[in-house]
This record gives C-alpha cells, sequence and structure tokens, in this order.
C-alpha cells in the first residue's frame, strides 16, 4: 500500500514566495498526494509524473481553455473580446483531436528539426552580432535584455518572414498578447490593449500571407503556401490564426530558457567547467534546465469527461493544473531529482509537454538556447552573475521568467 506524506497548508501559487521558489511546495503536494483538489486555485492539482503523463495522452482531458480566458476579461473590456478570442479559438494549443492533429499537420513538415537545422549558421552569426554589440567583455548588463530577448526575436523574424522595419510593431504586439495569454493583464485597459494587439496581429500577419502568395520567399510562411494545404485542409482564416500561436509562443519560451540555463549553469560551478570543458554538454545544461526550472511550470487543462485519477474522480468541466515543474522532479522517475546534472539520461521531460500536444516549436527553441548557452559560455568566459541573491520572477501560473538578469561580461 502507497503511503504519502502529510498534506502540507493550502499556499496561493502566486505568493511572493512562491513565485520566487515553488519547488519545496510543489514536491510537498507530490509527496502528500499527485492528485489532490485545491479549494483556493479552484482545480485539481496534478504533481506527479505518471499522472501527468495520463491527462496529457487521456482524450477525457482538453485542452480548450478559451472560455476560461474569456471569462477572466473584466465586464468593459467583453466589446473588444469577440474576435480576439475567435482568433484564439483558431489556436492548435486550445483544440483537442482530431482537430488538433488537422490544424497542427499543415506545419509539420516546416517544424521538423531537419528543416529547423538549416537555421544554424544564422543563428550562430546572429548570437555573435548580438553579444558583440550588446556584452562587451567588462561591460555589465541585463542578459535577459541583452541577449535572451532579442536572440529568439531576430531569428523567429528572420524564420517566419517578418521584414526588420515591421520587427517593432510585430514584438510589441507579441508582448501584449503574452499578456493576455499568460495571465498577466490585471487592469481593464491592460486586457483592452492585448485584445487590440491580438486584433493588429492577425490583420498583419493576414498581409504578410497574401505577400508571401504573391511573392514567395524563403520562410515559413512561403513553404507551408507552397505545401498546398492553406485552401484544402485548413481554410486561410485558420492558417492566419495560427500564425498568430506562432508568433506568440516564438519568442517568450526560448528567451526564458536561455536565462534561466545561464542561471543554472552560473550557480553550480561544476556544471559549468563541464560544458566549458566539452561544448556538446550544452545540449545537456538545455534539457536539464527545461527538466528542473524550465520557462515552463504547468499548463492548463480541463476534464471533457469524469476520469478516475491518483484515486481521485475528476468532474466533467473541472478544471486541471498539469504541473509538470513537479513532475520534472517526481524522484520515481529521475534518480537525485534536484542534482542539476548537465550529462543526465534515462526518463523523458515533460519541459516541452508530450504526445500530442509536444511544443510543436521545441527543434527551434533547442536550436536558439543551445547556441546560445554554448556561445556565451565559451566565448564569454569571464561572464559572472551580477546580484544572484536579489533575482526576481515573473508572476505567473504558467511561465517561470525572470523579470532580469543582472551579469558582468
Amino acid at each position: 500500500m502507497t503511503t504519502h506524506a502529510p498534506a502540507p497548508t493550502e499556499r496561493y501559487l502566486l505568493a511572493p514566495d512562491l513565485v520566487a521558489d515553488p519547488y519545496g511546495h510543489l514536491d510537498a503536494l507530490r509527496e502528500s498526494a499527485p492528485v489532490q483538489w485545491s479549494p483556493l486555485h479552484h482545480a485539481w492539482l496534478v504533481t506527479g509524473y505518471d499522472e501527468v503523463m495520463r491527462c496529457l495522452r487521456d482524450r477525457a482531458v482538453s485542452a480548450d481553455r478559451v472560455r476560461p480566458l474569456m471569462d477572466a476579461v473584466p465586464q468593459g473590456a467583453r466589446e473588444d473580446a469577440e474576435r480576439a478570442f475567435g482568433i484564439l479559438s483558431r489556436w492548435m494549443v486550445f483544440n483537442d483531436p482530431p482537430q488538433h492533429r488537422r490544424l497542427r499537420q499543415v506545419f509539420q513538415e516546416a517544424f521538423a528539426a531537419r528543416a529547423v537545422a538549416r537555421y544554424s549558421a544564422f543563428t550562430e552569426k546572429v548570437t555573435r552580432a548580438v553579444l558583440a554589440r550588446k556584452a562587451a567583455p567588462g561591460r555589465t548588463g541585463d542578459l535577459m535584455a541583452d541577449l535572451a530577448k532579442p536572440l529568439p526575436a531576430l531569428v523567429f523574424a528572420r524564420w517566419l518572414g517578418i521584414p526588420p522595419t515591421d520587427g517593432p510593431s510585430f514584438w510589441y504586439w507579441n508582448t501584449r498578447v503574452a499578456d493576455l495569454v499568460l495571465g498577466t493583464a490585471q487592469e481593464e485597459s491592460e486586457y483592452r490593449a492585448s485584445l487590440q494587439a491580438l486584433v493588429s496581429l492577425e490583420d498583419y500577419l493576414g498581409a504578410l500571407v497574401a505577400r508571401r502568395r504573391a511573392e514567395p520567399g524563403d520562410d515559413l510562411i512561403s513553404q507551408v503556401l507552397g505545401e498546398g494545404r492553406v485552401g484544402d485542409s485548413v481554410s486561410e482564416e485558420e492558417f492566419v490564426g495560427m500564425l498568430t500561436q506562432m508568433a506568440f509562443a516564438g519568442g517568450e519560451t526560448t528567451s526564458n530558457l536561455i536565462a534561466n540555463t545561464v542561471l543554472a549553469l552560473h550557480t553550480r560551478p561544476d556544471q559549468l567547467a563541464a560544458v566549458r570543458a566539452e561544448p556538446g554538454l550544452a545540449q545537456g545544461a538545455v534539457e536539464e534546465t527545461l527538466r528542473l526550472d524550465g520557462p515552463s511550470k504547468m499548463s492548463i487543462r480541463t476534464a471533457a469527461q469524469d476520469l478516475d485519477l491518483g484515486g481521485q474522480t475528476m468532474r466533467a468541466g473541472d478544471r486541471i493544473f498539469l504541473v509538470t515543474a513537479a513532475a520534472n522532479r517526481d524522484p520515481a522517475r529521475f534518480p537525485d531529482p534536484g542534482r542539476f546534472d548537465v550529462t543526465r539520461s534515462g526518463a523523458t521531460h515533460l519541459g516541452f509537454g508530450f504526445g500530442a500536444h509536444f511544443c510543436i516549436g521545441a527543434a527551434l527553441a533547442r536550436l536558439v538556447a543551445v547556441c546560445a548557452v554554448r556561445t556565451l559560455v565559451c566565448e564569454r568566459p569571464g561572464l559572472r552573475l551580477a546580484d544572484p541573491q536579489r533575482l526576481s520572477w515573473q508572476p505567473s501560473l504558467l511561465n517561470r521568467s525572470l523579470t532580469a538578469l543582472p551579469v558582468h561580461y
């Protein structure tokens, strides 16, 4: 018979101390019961590796959360919301099979590792150019602002085919959309700005698709249009809607992955030395960050029908938090789970999800993050953290994101 530790006192997951370091509390939740109801969050907290995997595979668990996002919008901003939430409803991440599969297949070839690998040389060139401009040795700066944010933006814009002159508007809209989707918008004015940004982003991408139909280029949009699926397996409206998801997801996760990996290595001198001695281990450092302190803490699901999980009965309509940040530290799957080990092998982490909803952009995120980490470790040996004891994190249920990462280059 399985025994569990006593349940910890329920805590609000956005309490400042848990935003700074959620892992002790999440470990205690998992050890007490890998599935438990949280009255405070009105949701089931699923923290065990096997239980999260079951939810990621089970069709009784739905990824559709457009309605909860809409319900969070203040009444005064609802008049702006109809078109914006119509766009969100076309995001594949908010759709279940078979609709999800139909939408995803349009991008499958473009996101394959072999297709993404074509951007390796470009990514290395841009990484060195950004570092030369922003991170001269001896300078003090913010690694988030200097590299972690602009590098994925530059690579992704090139891959998507965004002209450099359109970059400022494009990335402003993306930032505001992130406020909506990640739940950081609080005031009515912030919701209005986010909703309008999503509409503006769709208008822009719709016009860019029309331009690429007339004048194809060497980019994602041209490649997918050239495959002939737009207008066949998906409508043009669906395609443009999904492009807004790609635009939103293209920078945020990778930026946080770069910063979190740099932080992890520079607070563990033995692991930093290992990567410096064997630069190929930069890949292992990125994977271990995804497991131990990745850019995503959880994903939100809904029970589409009643189901039993971990000795509990979830009812149709119940909200479910799949806490991958806890599952990735489950000692039943990962030996010595609290240790950051760039040579770790074995069980698959859930840093990019799993199964049908495995992050379609994982290959691109890995490419950019590994290049950034390897270049910093090998070409900036004097890099050190300016004040590792005074870091702050964005208050988000979903994301693990530093507000800044002050460093000495």
